[in-house]
């Protein structure tokens, strides 16, 4: 068992939306991934999804109302929810998801990762 240090993973890898696991617990992976742009309207049908932002600003928008998430802010999507994230500039974000979480959800395109590397 070793400690983690955020900021050190960050430094490791300079990809947009394609989160890396740094740790796993009872049956849940924890991420981290750096966002610019938009990426797609999807949903999960069996688990909810965390994104708590470490730098940046993120908005999420749901069908029926904007998140917007400042550094120290997190918000957890239920699952069922349809929602899209946006980052005008870099954001940087820790997840936690269950380990059955496909990035993209009920959408299958371009984005949509078959496996997520451990840093």
């Amino acid at each position: 068992m070793d400690k983690v240090n955020i900021e050190e993973k960050l430094s490791q890898f300079n990809d947009y939306w394609q989160p890396k696991i740094i740790g796993e617990l009872n049956g849940q992976y924890v991420k981290l991934a750096k966002l610019k742009g938009e990426f797609v309207w999807h949903q999960h049908e069996k688990e909810d999804e965390m994104f708590m932002v470490i730098k940046g600003r993120l908005l999420i928008k749901l069908r029926d109302h904007d998140v917007i998430l400042n550094p120290g802010e997190f918000f957890i999507i239920p699952r069922g929810v349809e929602h899209i994230p946006i980052a005008d500039e870099e954001v940087q974000v820790m997840l936690f998801e269950p380990k059955s979480v496909i990035n993209t959800g009920n959408i299958q395109d371009e984005r949509t990762l078959d496996a997520i590397e451990f840093l």
